[in-house]
């Protein structure tokens, strides 16, 4: 499920985005899918998997007891199916809650 963002209505400033998410959600910009494995087979688009790594663009401000453990910057593993993804000035994101980051590299 993909979302257009309309920025004009988005003010707020967070790196080059203009999306401030909201309590303890994440905004993440995927790493690009590997075009080769090591060997120097090239992967067709239709044998890709879903990236499942990705470095934090946007944080919220987290939840009264619960503050933020993530940081922008931050190399980030969330679970394949983690996270609603969005397109805004064509480059695809995710949102997501900070509980459906795995790891932080």
């Amino acid at each position: 499920m993909k979302r257009e963002i309309n920025n004009n209505k988005n003010p707020i400033k967070n790196m080059s985005v203009n999306i401030k998410p909201l309590a303890d959600r994440v905004l993440v910009e995927p790493v690009a899918a590997d075009l080769k494995t090591a060997s120097g087979i090239i992967i067709p688009d239709t044998a890709k998997e879903k990236p499942q790594k990705g470095q934090v663009v946007a944080v919220g401000t987290g939840k009264v007891d619960e503050p933020m453990t993530v940081k922008i910057g931050d190399t980030v593993l969330y679970g394949k199916y983690a996270g609603t993804e969005i397109n805004v000035e064509g480059k695809d994101y995710l949102i997501m809650r900070e509980s459906d980051i795995l790891a932080i590299l």
